[in-house]
């Protein structure tokens, strides 16, 4: 298995270059050459097996040739061992056709968990059959930079450091990075947005001296292990509706395009899904798009679902890419144009391909925390805001029952409790193993939104930086 780049000017890599270079050097996105099947004695066959055994079998192919792929079974079940359901991602109906489908059940209470876990096992294994060590530098909106944090702690050939927009995510979601004490451990609130965190990523990666330096990694759904590893759920729960013998379709919260295109790649792969619902808070940007056609960017407004609250929605790239044909040049103009003026739009054949697999819907504060109240009101299940947008957008597909739509609930409500609070009147309690949260010290150091601040930082906690070490192979 090769993967090549969405702007098609680098060269082609096996997985676990792939694992561990994340984006490409031409600053494009890795997509597969091909993508494997899932056909029908595939899908019939997964039904009623451990999610660890349906989560190999369905990653296996895209290892093909790789360090990883004879150690893709155990890695799984070690990954998928440490959430707190046996099931992994459990589905709760909520009426004749919708369900949710539970994605917060592992360490961090977030679906990041459920890609992290096998993605902290992967870098482990890859990094130790090199004798290489990496530095990752990541970016989140809240939840990401937690799940890294939990995937990545303690492991001796790692360094970790996750940028978050200061005052900009939960408060429960700050604490879950700065309170580990682990080592190699380093948070960064930066003085700006979630965009300008995941601009200054994607600089250091556009930096080859600094990235060949400190042996730089990503673990934000750029690195398409990300990707890979969210493909899963989607199957489990498909199959769980009747997949293959009937379509699914899915309402997605989602700000950077990686959860919703994890979907689109099991649906490319041979799932039968129907419809992606791309569902948006008052950032509307991707909703805007699958209306108009036309991309562009506004100012990013704080809401209730902060893991949103994003303009640049990076994994879109790699559904462009599609829609442009397989075109990398033209796909990286159209990325050029969107950095230098905030706007790109599509040709309207191109846009009616979109529609025919994905449609928008956008839900602001006031109609989150009404979709919270009525989800109490009529189970007494609390659900945090980003589900609550997402369950939303199923419930207006009103979908025939033979065409179930599978709402994802992304967090766990404990992480938003002020939210949860002021629609319901109920604060939802953080699990046992996180009871003690707010008694925890923090631990991170807040920068200003310049890119040589923050490399010098990185430069000076990494211990990859100046050493001739193995990992300066990554990605060549």
């Amino acid at each position: 298995m090769r993967y090549h780049s969405t702007r098609g000017d680098a060269p082609a890599l096996g997985f676990d270059d792939v694992l561990l270079t994340g984006l490409a050097p031409d600053g494009g996105l890795y997509l597969p050459e091909a993508w494997p099947t899932l056909d029908r004695q595939t899908l019939t066959g997964f039904r009623g097996q451990p999610y660890a055994q349906v989560a190999a079998a369905v990653m296996r192919p895209f290892m093909a040739g790789s360090t990883a792929e004879a150690e893709i079974d155990r890695l799984c079940r070690q990954a998928y061992g440490r959430f707190a359901r046996a099931g992994t991602c459990p589905l709760v109906q909520v009426d004749e056709s919708s369900w949710l489908l539970e994605l917060f059940h592992g360490p961090t209470l977030a679906f990041k968990d459920v890609a992290m876990q096998i993605l902290g096992d992967l870098f482990d294994h890859v990094l130790a059959a090199r004798g290489a060590r990496i530095t990752i530098v990541g970016a989140t909106s809240g939840d990401t930079g937690s799940a890294a944090i939990e995937a990545c702690r303690d492991r001796d050939n790692v360094d970790v450091v996750i940028l978050h927009p200061k005052g900009r995510t939960s408060e429960v979601q700050r604490r879950q990075m700065t309170t580990v004490a682990a080592a190699n451990v380093h948070n960064v609130a930066v003085e700006g947005t979630f965009d300008d965190c995941q601009a200054l990523v994607k600089a250091m990666f556009a930096d080859p001296p600094f990235r060949a330096d400190v042996g730089l990694a990503a673990v934000n759904s750029i690195n398409f292990a990300r990707i890979l590893a969210q493909t899963v759920y989607y199957v489990t729960s498909a199959v769980a509706l009747g997949a293959p013998d009937r379509p699914v379709n899915f309402a997605v919260p989602t700000g950077n395009f990686g959860n919703v295109f994890a979907g689109h790649a099991a649906r490319r792969m041979g799932l039968p899904v129907e419809m992606l619902t791309v569902a948006s808070n008052a950032n509307d940007i991707l909703t805007r798009f699958f209306e108009t056609g036309r991309m562009k960017t506004q100012g990013v407004v704080a809401t209730h679902s902060p893991s949103m609250d994003i303009q640049v929605s990076s994994n879109f790239e790699r559904l462009l890419f599609e829609l442009m044909d397989g075109d990398g040049h033209a796909t990286a103009q159209a990325m050029r144009q969107f950095k230098q003026t905030g706007a790109f739009a599509l040709s309207q054949g191109q846009l009616a391909r979109a529609r025919a697999g994905f449609d928008g819907f956008r839900l602001d504060d006031a109609g989150t925390l009404d979709e919270v109240a009525r989800q109490y009101a009529a189970t007494g299940m609390l659900i945090d805001p980003h589900s609550a947008i997402g369950l939303a957008a199923a419930r207006q597909r009103r979908a025939d029952p033979q065409s179930p739509t599978v709402a994802l609930a992304t967090a766990h409500p404990a992480k938003f409790p002020d939210a949860v609070q002021r629609a319901t009147g109920q604060r939802p309690p953080l699990p046992d193993r996180l009871a003690d949260l707010y008694d925890r010290p923090e631990r991170y150091t807040t920068l200003p939104n310049e890119l040589a601040a923050v490399q010098t930082f990185v430069r000076g906690v990494s211990r990859r930086a100046g050493a001739d070490a193995p990992a300066s192979r990554v990605g060549s």
